[in-house]
């Protein structure tokens, strides 16, 4: 197999049977002869899997795959990748946010850098002005904190060779921050600006946001564990000095303490850097937890126009 499509469908319905016209069209021009498109459905609500499996029913390259439940975009794009059998692997949203044409021109880039990956850069960040100030701020601290450096305002669109892929599925993580992975794997990785458009509201709320930035620094760094050390070591240190300071001013100077309003202030303080310390450490016990229990991190109910043999477990 030359090349293999890779694909989620998440409320993909109203763009799926454009996608797949489009892409099908790109691929033919690229690998005619051989190819595979996967389409992993990852528990979309609507019609997305009934209309995927009617095109796969008139396409033997089409294979679809149908997760028990929903498990998340990059987990749903990680399994497809694990069914991929292509020399060369291309993943991509089906929302048509990102041109399915790209491909040619992200082939025609792989084969001239003669490198393992191409991944696109938007040459403008969709969405308002608060998704913009937010995903710069975003990686600007992931990047100072993580020693895994990560190129900002990555699209999903990539061509990877197949031993990339089979290195970056040797991470076993179930909590997973697909930017971070990509780069930790290493290989030579060269980015191509393209342009992604803004057609549906971003499913990214600033809950989701929050809890992707934790997921990320906590993923990626130890930094914050070592912050709370020397942090310790400073209010120590403050402590120390404040209190050499009142008995100074006690055996020499005859003055008293401050009242009650500075003591109650500093134990609120102190209290609150200590219960935030608290919860920085209990987020690195609970991804501790959640990998040690090794729970797959989708599981495939049913595919759909298999014509091949299983992968490795998941």
């Amino acid at each position: 197999m030359k090349l293999s499509i890779v694909s989620t469908l998440y409320y993909s319905a109203p763009s799926l049977l454009d996608f797949y016209n489009r892409i099908k069209a790109e691929v033919e021009k690229v690998s005619p002869d051989s190819y595979e498109i996967i389409l992993v459905h990852d528990g979309s609500p609507d019609d997305s899997l009934s209309t995927a499996i009617k095109l796969a029913d008139n396409d033997p390259n089409l294979m679809v795959i149908n997760l028990s439940r929903n498990f998340g975009h990059w987990k749903a794009m990680m399994t497809g990748l694990k069914y991929a059998t292509g020399e060369k692997i291309f993943i991509i949203d089906s929302d048509l946010e990102e041109a399915p044409e790209y491909l040619s021109k992200f082939y025609a880039e792989l084969k001239y850098q003669k490198c393992d990956v191409v991944y696109g850069i938007q040459t403008k960040r969709k969405g308002n002005v608060f998704e913009k100030l937010s995903g710069l701020i975003f990686w600007k601290i992931f990047n100072f904190f993580s020693n895994v450096k990560v190129p900002s305002n990555q699209t999903t669109a990539r061509l990877m060779t197949r031993d990339y892929v089979r290195a970056l599925l040797l991470h076993k993580e179930r909590e997973i921050f697909i930017s971070g992975l990509w780069q930790l794997t290493g290989f030579d990785q060269q980015p191509l600006s393209v342009s992604k458009l803004s057609i549906s509201k971003s499913s990214y709320t600033l809950r989701k946001k929050l809890s992707l930035f934790v997921n990320g620094i906590t993923s990626f760094s130890n930094s914050p564990l070592i912050a709370i050390f020397y942090f310790g070591l400073f209010i120590s240190l403050i402590s120390l000095i404040y209190i050499t300071n009142l008995i100074i001013n006690w055996a020499f100077f005859l003055s008293p303490p401050d009242g009650w309003t500075s003591v109650m202030a500093s134990i609120w303080l102190l209290g609150g850097i200590i219960i935030s310390f608290i919860g920085i450490i209990g987020i690195y016990l609970s991804k501790i937890f959640i990998e040690t229990k090794k729970r797959p991190f989708t599981i495939v109910k049913k595919i759909y126009n298999q014509h091949k043999k299983n992968p490795h477990k998941l």
